[in-house]
């Protein structure tokens, strides 16, 4: 005897003679349509080490010039340019190296949507949101989210979102932890996240 018949045998001895039928699976996990807390969002973002800045749509170019005035900062083709402030010098991503995203100092983008149950926010690679890439490697992230795009938990985004983008789930700034679990920032991303929240 081989040692796969030998195998298969014991395995068909502890099936037993016919074949046990799978138990039912239950699917009542629970559905879109939460309440949205606006506050519970701010409270997971902060928690998880983001900055939170509240404003109106007009002000966000001032929110972009006080974290990275005079600096240089990667922004996608479709970033609506009234979030931008004269005093950066923007690099608009037409598939920029991979150096020359590094070298910015920060990235300025949308978001497709947030969650607020797990301080989540969503990009998928929309014209204001662009390329994984650039919202990977400078050191500091604007994410400009509107509150309409702020739903109550996962399912609420799975609904929103296709399921044929590439989709980035962002939960505060890049971390990990070393083997003596000391708190290490910037490794797999940005050290630095500023959500600005406007009205829809």
């Amino acid at each position: 005897m081989t040692s796969r018949e030998l195998i298969l045998g014991r395995l068909r001895a502890a099936l037993g003679a016919s074949p046990t039928t799978p138990g039912e699976v239950t699917r009542d996990y629970r559905p879109a349509g939460g309440a949205v807390d606006l506050d519970v969002l701010v409270h997971r973002l902060t928690d998880y080490r983001a900055t939170v800045h509240r404003c109106a749509d007009g002000e966000v170019a001032q929110v972009v010039d006080a974290i990275l005035g005079g600096r240089r900062v990667v922004v996608p083709p479709g970033l609506p340019r009234r979030w931008l402030p004269d005093t950066v010098e923007v690099l608009t991503d037409d598939e920029l190296p991979t150096d020359q995203v590094d070298a910015a100092d920060g990235v300025v983008t949308a978001a497709a949507v947030a969650v607020a149950e797990t301080g989540t926010v969503i990009l998928d690679a929309g014209p204001a949101q662009g390329r994984r890439v650039i919202s990977l490697l400078p050191d500091v992230h604007v994410c400009v989210l509107r509150t309409d795009q702020v739903v109550a938990g996962v399912p609420d985004a799975l609904a929103r979102l296709g399921p044929d983008r590439p989709l980035t789930w962002i939960s505060g700034p890049s971390a990990t932890s070393d083997i003596e679990l000391n708190r290490v920032e910037g490794v797999h991303g940005p050290r630095n996240l500023h959500v600005v929240i406007v009205p829809a």
